[in-house]
Formats: C-alpha cells, structure tokens, sequence
C-alpha cells in the first residue's frame, strides 16, 4: 500500500497537526464568507485525497486544497 504524501504549495510535505496560512482569499461554497488572504488554519487533518486538507476557521468544519496553502514554519 503506498503511503498518501501531501504537499503544500511550496513542496512543503503536510502532516496532521499542522499549521497552514493561506496564500489567496478564498470564497467559501455555500456561505458568505471569505476567508482573507494571510489566514492562520491550526490542526490541519489529511484527507484521502492529496490534494485537500480538512480543518476548522472560524467554527466551520471546511476543506481547503493544498494548492492554496504553505505551511507555517
């Protein structure tokens, strides 16, 4: 079985637990709401699919893709 590995926008490898920042405002499917630009998102959680991340902003259970993030350092 191959191992996912999960990759930020800079080729940073991602783990559950981490920390992200957003690099691009993001409009939020099914609310009104974006999230800006420069966004801290603690306790990312992998997903199946190693292009998306799962995590909390603001009490919303959201999924985020990888494309969009770099990890906090």
């Amino acid at each position: 079985m191959d191992e996912l590995i999960v990759k930020d926008s800079n080729g940073n490898v991602l783990n559950d637990g981490d920390s992200v920042i957003l690099i691009k405002s993001l409009k939020v499917k099914g609310g009104n709401v974006t999230l800006k630009q420069g966004t801290l998102v603690k306790r990312i959680r992998l997903t199946d699919n190693e292009e998306e991340v799962d995590c909390k902003v603001d009490g919303m259970s959201i999924v985020l893709r990888t494309e969009f993030l770099k990890k906090k350092s």
